[in-house]
C-alpha cells in the first residue's frame, strides 16, 4: 500500500523554525488511532507558503474525532487570533490526546467536559455553536477542572512551537544573546518601548 504523505505541525525538538514535518502514514496505520483532526491551511497565512500542501491531519489516540473538534474550538475561544491557522490550535490537541493515553482520569475529565458542552447546545455538536454562544459556555466553566487543564496544555502548546513563532513573527532565542541581535527589532505586533525605558544592550554595558 502506498503511503499518504500527511503534513504535520511541529518537531518539539527542533530547534529550528521548522514549521511543517512531512509524515508518512498509510491508510492502515492511520486507522490505528481512535480519530483523526483534518484542516486547510488558508491562503493568506504565511504558513502556507511554507507547507508542503495546504491540507494537514493531525491523528489522535486517545481522544476521538468529534472530542478532538471541540476542544480545538474551545481553546479558540480561550486564546483567540483570528489569524492564527486551526493547524496551530491543532497542536494543543495533540498534546490533550497524549496526557489522555497516559492518564485515564484525564482522558474522562476531556470526555466529560466534551460532553457538557455538547449538552449547552441541546445535545448537538458544540464546535458548530456560534462564536458568542461558545464564548459564553466557555467563561462559565472557568475554575472548573477541565478549564484547568485545557487552558494549562494551551497556554505553553499554542505559543512555544516553531508554527506560533513563525505567525507572530518571534524569532525564538539562540544561545546568549539570541533574538537581541537577530530579529528583535523587526516584531511589528509590539510598540517600541521609550528609549529611556529600553535599558542597556548588553554589549554596550
Amino acid at each position: 500500500m502506498n503511503p499518504t504523505i500527511i503534513p504535520i505541525a511541529r518537531d518539539p525538538d527542533a530547534r529550528a523554525v521548522d514549521p511543517v514535518m512531512r509524515i508518512k502514514l498509510t491508510r492502515r496505520e492511520l486507522l490505528k488511532g481512535t480519530g483523526v483532526l483534518t484542516g486547510t491551511l488558508a491562503l493568506s497565512s504565511t504558513l502556507a507558503m511554507l507547507a508542503p500542501s495546504r491540507v494537514w491531519a493531525l491523528e489522535l489516540q486517545g481522544l476521538d474525532t468529534h472530542q478532538g473538534d471541540v476542544l480545538l474550538a474551545f481553546t479558540r475561544q480561550l486564546y483567540p487570533h483570528d489569524t492564527l491557522d486551526n493547524a496551530v490550535y491543532a497542536l494543543v490537541v495533540k498534546d490533550l490526546d497524549g496526557k489522555a493515553q497516559k492518564d485515564p482520569a484525564v482522558r474522562q475529565q476531556l470526555a466529560d467536559g466534551v460532553k457538557q458542552l455538547d449538552a449547552t447546545a441541546g445535545g448537538s455538536d458544540w464546535s458548530k455553536r456560534d462564536s458568542a454562544a461558545q464564548a459564553r459556555d466557555v467563561a462559565a466553566l472557568a475554575g472548573t477542572p477541565f478549564f484547568a487543564t485545557v487552558r494549562s496544555t494551551a497556554i505553553v502548546s499554542l505559543y512555544s512551537n516553531p508554527l506560533a513563532y513563525q505567525h507572530f513573527g518571534y524569532g525564538a532565542s539562540e544561545g546568549d544573546g539570541g533574538y537581541l541581535y537577530k530579529g528583535f527589532n523587526s516584531l511589528s505586533w509590539l510598540p517600541n518601548p521609550p528609549a529611556d525605558q529600553s535599558g542597556p544592550i548588553p554589549k554596550d554595558s
